[in-house]
């Protein structure tokens, strides 16, 4: 059978009556979709019938007979296909609530689940007719039906308000037959394309986004932000960067809205955009500087999420923004971008009392140092008063934050280490007190905690002693002979037998980039 043909026995299905109606076919399927598409499917016993009469239709109708199309009315040829399944992804989607979560009602998973057998029907007949057709044809027969079905399978497939076991199993299986039938491997090979010669269809699942991407419509489905987001984070460099004027304005969109879930959903397709994306395609028309304002903005709301996915996009965003500062020598070094953030973090950090927030602050401090290497000697005060205050105070059994700022502490002596030993007798203290709360804390804090903590704070010791030319030895000797703590005494021992350890002297080398 030649490639869109049909059986002589029945009518064909883009063939027009007098006067160039469409077919009868064509006018089945015209009315099936009408019934389908109206706001009373939605609810109550008329979606379900539409969708058995759509089904039937399905099952009487050869998948040439498909794509020869319905006639003017559907747009003739493989235009039909695409209607089918537009028409069913737009019956399961989930309609916006007016807190804009989505409708959680169980009716939407069961739809959905009923429309996940439609569309498996529909690929199992592509599948089953693809031996007898030309494959260039059968691709482009089927190019219309990927998109919608994807969608479908990208809104369903994970635990959502809208979803339920029956409707994530359809669309898994929805998806797993998708990339099986179009012979892709993976989600981004679909997308991206397999191979050279063959365009992924990545521009096709944007086109049939945007409409629901822009600022008055966004929120109407509230899958459309998950499904977009994980869209994008399937595609990487480079394929990404050729995309990227569809991509961006939607990321700032999500970002900019009021609702913290937003925001850090829309921040993690910023960083996707900054890991995959040339720094010269985010340095032209100011795109960089763009997104750095909409980031830096988001730090001053105390939500811990949030900041956190604020904080580990602008570490991935300073090398782009920095990448064209080169200092010259003579003139003090331009203040950059990292150490306006971090000026910003320590104002916060100071005066924070709430647990979560104070972790997350710790947690992305040792990498501003590492950034900013012997640069951080502009902040040494406020650093300094930081990390004393974050040592002196508990935090919880798992005691992340002193952790981390005990790490803080490590690398900052490291890089800055011909300004520690006018500090030396602040920071000694502050180590010590630490090591003798610690072990003498009775309960509070886990066995393999207590050992992390006095290990880190050695190690501090240990530099503090390097950066002091041995002064911390010395002082540490009359505290040996009136200490009884085993613990302590092990500590302190270990910096009294050691030489100490490797700075980071090779400061001329550190530069902006």
């Amino acid at each position: 059978m030649e490639p869109g043909g049909a059986r002589a026995s029945a009518p064909q299905a883009g063939s027009c009556g007098p006067g160039g109606r469409p077919s009868a076919l064509g006018q089945a399927f015209s009315r099936v979709l009408s019934r389908l598409s109206g706001q009373e499917s939605r609810r109550g016993p008329a979606g379900s019938a539409a969708l058995r009469d759509l089904g039937a239709l399905l099952d009487a109708t050869e998948w040439e007979r498909l794509c020869d199309g319905g006639g003017a009315a559907a747009g003739g040829g493989p235009a039909l296909l695409g209607a089918v399944a537009e028409a069913l992804r737009s019956h399961a989607a989930p309609a916006a609530e007016p807190d804009g979560r989505g409708d959680e009602s169980p009716a939407v998973a069961e739809r959905a689940a009923a429309v996940g057998l439609l569309l498996m029907k529909l690929l199992r007949k592509a599948e089953a007719a693809k031996p007898s057709w030309a494959l260039p044809a059968w691709r482009t027969a089927l190019r219309p039906l990927a998109g919608p079905v994807y969608l479908f399978a990208a809104t369903h497939r994970l635990e959502q308000p809208w979803t339920g076991p029956s409707s994530r199993e359809a669309a898994g299986e929805v998806l797993a037959s998708l990339l099986r039938v179009t012979e892709c491997g993976s989600v981004a090979g679909f997308l991206r394309g397999e191979s050279e010669d063959e365009p992924g269809s990545f521009p096709v699942i944007l086109g049939l986004l945007q409409p629901d991407l822009d600022k008055e419509s966004w929120k109407n489905n509230p899958a459309t932000k998950h499904v977009f987001s994980w869209t994008l984070q399937q595609v990487t460099r480079p394929w990404l960067n050729q995309h990227l004027e569809k991509i961006l304005p939607p990321s700032l969109l999500i970002s900019d809205d009021y609702q913290t879930e937003n925001k850090v959903l829309g921040v993690q397709c910023l960083h996707h955009i900054v890991l995959n994306v040339p720094a010269a395609d985010l340095l032209q028309y100011n795109r960089a500087q763009v997104l750095y304002h909409a980031l830096f903005n988001h730090l001053y709301l105390p939500e811990h999420g949030l900041i956190q996915a604020v904080l580990l996009c602008l570490l991935d965003l300073f090398p782009v923004l920095e990448k064209a500062l080169q200092w010259q020598g003579g003139a003090a070094r331009p203040t950059t971008h990292c150490e306006e953030v971090l000026q910003l973090v320590l104002t916060h950090m100071e005066p924070e009392h709430r647990i979560l927030l104070r972790r997350t602050y710790a947690r992305n401090l040792p990498a501003f140092v590492k950034r900013l290497g012997i640069l951080t000697v502009r902040h040494m005060k406020r650093l300094e008063r930081v990390i004393l205050g974050y040592l002196e105070v508990y935090d919880g059994p798992e005691e992340e934050a002193r952790l981390k700022i005990l790490e803080t502490l490590k690398l900052l002596m490291q890089y800055t280490w011909p300004r520690i030993s006018c500090r030396l007798v602040v920071l000694l203290k502050a180590l010590l007190k630490l090591i003798c709360d610690v072990a003498r804390d009775p309960n509070l804090t886990p066995e393999p905690v207590k050992n992390a903590l006095l290990e880190e704070a050695t190690g501090c010791l240990l530099v503090l002693d390097h950066c002091s030319q041995g002064q911390v030895q010395g002082l540490l000797a009359r505290v040996l002979q009136s200490c009884e703590d085993k613990k302590v005494v092990d500590c302190l021992r270990k910096v009294q037998l050691s030489e100490g350890a490797p700075l980071q002297r090779d400061v001329g080398s550190v530069s902006l980039s």
